[in-house]
């Protein structure tokens, strides 16, 4: 290389840097964006998740408490039955 062609080089270095190093910080800043909402949506999805558990948990007793009912061959079905039309409902 030519000494003239070095000497175009140092200018066009000189631009750059500082250019790949606001590119750089732009980069990292979009990236630090995308990690919160990636924690965001994890943990909304997390507490959903939490919800749905205790919904089904939920309705596994109230599946169970029906099998009881109706398996028991009992003369009280009826009074039973009424109970459970009596109490709270729960999934609310």
């Amino acid at each position: 290389m030519s000494e003239d062609a070095i000497f175009a080089l140092i200018p066009i270095l000189g631009i750059s840097i500082p250019i790949f190093g606001i590119l750089l910080t732009g980069f990292r800043r979009w990236a630090d964006l995308k990690e919160k909402q990636l924690q965001s949506t994890a943990s909304a999805t997390a507490e959903q998740a939490a919800q749905y558990a205790t919904r089904i948990a939920t309705l596994e007793e109230r599946v169970a408490v029906l099998n009881r009912i109706v398996t028991d061959r009992n003369e009280g079905l009826a009074v039973q039955i009424e109970a459970l039309r009596d109490e709270p409902k729960k999934l609310n």
